[in-house]
């Protein structure tokens, strides 16, 4: 069948547009149950004071990057819709495809691109995550705001998570070949080691049946054996909270490359834009702390941001997607069974 008229949504967080953005962003975040979960009249009054009190610093490392002040997430993300929207075009000339964004803590949020879909008026929807791997904190909490927004036409599909799909773990390996050369070049002679960097996550939510620490491990994996690495060390960064998180942590393990006498390369591997995690904590942050510990040299593989074989794994997954409806993965997915994967929930139901 020709002539549909596709929806594709993409999923991300989302980031403020400018220093006044700041606050209300944070509230949004802390707000969302999927990272704090007590009961609303407990939770709300909670995020009101968590956003209050980080309002200063948050700006504060906001301002490091050349985004007015805000985050370069939507900038970024419009750059991967319209790349994708290219290549859909390209792969579905019989059809009429659009891409929308949805962030979940900042404009355009879920609700007000529902709206949006909701005109668009499509026969076919496709769920999309820019998050490769699947967690409650970022996809399950992304599609159960779109559940509760979303009201208009279409047959619909749920990419749930892409964490070793082919295109996106090529791209991971360019990035890091690439960066390795230019050390290779600039610093010959140096023993350098890939360090995976990934986002953590309270590991309580693993036990209760979060597969995001078998994906990234999974991710990791393959990445390494496409890029024929030899030392890697996988570690997450970005912890809150008095919670125990998946670890090692990046900075021990920053610090374990400098006593080794090894450089560095630091390859973000469950971010897929550049954003306030890789600009100001990667970049800035944790430089300085190889630069204290005596680490040389401290050197950072980018996003994939717009990268052709990403974009490819993008549009793969959602012609892919066409011929079915529900959820499922875009290549292999969770390895074991995970009470929050929605792939398996559905097939146990069906």
């Amino acid at each position: 069948m020709t002539g549909r008229r596709i929806a594709v949504v993409l999923f991300n967080l989302g980031g403020p547009d400018d220093a006044a953005s700041v606050r209300p962003f944070l509230f949004n975040l802390f707000n969302d149950p999927a990272i704090i979960g007590l009961p609303g009249f407990a939770r709300t009054p909670l995020a009101k004071l968590i956003s209050s009190r980080r309002e200063k610093s948050a700006q504060a490392n906001y301002a490091m990057m050349d985004a007015g002040g805000g985050s370069p997430l939507k900038a970024e993300t419009r750059k991967q819709m319209a790349a994708l929207d290219a290549r859909l075009a390209t792969l579905l000339p019989g059809d009429e495809v659009r891409s929308f964004i949805a962030m979940r803590y900042w404009h355009p949020l879920t609700e007000e691109t529902a709206v949006d879909v909701a005109a668009y008026g499509p026969d076919e929807v496709v769920l999309l995550p820019l998050y490769p791997q699947f967690s409650t904190t970022t996809t399950q909490s992304s599609l159960k705001a779109w559940k509760a927004a979303y009201a208009g036409s279409g047959r619909s599909r749920t990419i749930c998570c892409y964490p070793r799909a082919t295109g996106w773990i090529e791209a991971q390996a360019d990035v890091i070949r690439t960066r390795l050369a230019e050390a290779g070049r600039d610093y010959p002679g140096r023993p350098m080691r890939v360090l995976f960097s990934a986002h953590g996550i309270p590991e309580k939510l693993v036990a209760q049946g979060d597969p995001y620490q078998e994906q990234i491990e999974g991710t990791v994996a393959a990445v390494a054996a496409a890029a024929g690495l030899t030392d890697w060390r996988l570690c997450y960064q970005s912890r809150v909270g008095p919670l125990k998180w998946l670890g090692p942590s990046t900075p021990d393990v920053i610090k374990q490359a400098a006593a080794d006498g090894v450089g560095v390369v630091v390859t973000p591997i469950a971010f897929v834009s550049e954003h306030i995690e890789t600009l100001v904590e990667l970049d800035i942050e944790y430089g300085e702390l190889a630069h204290e510990a005596g680490l040389h040299p401290y050197l950072r593989a980018p996003a994939v941001g717009v990268a052709g074989a990403f974009i490819g794994a993008l549009a793969q997954a959602v012609t892919d997607s066409l011929g079915r409806t529900g959820t499922a993965p875009s290549g292999p997915g969770c390895q074991a069974r995970w009470k929050a994967c929605p792939f398996q929930a559905e097939g146990a139901t069906a």
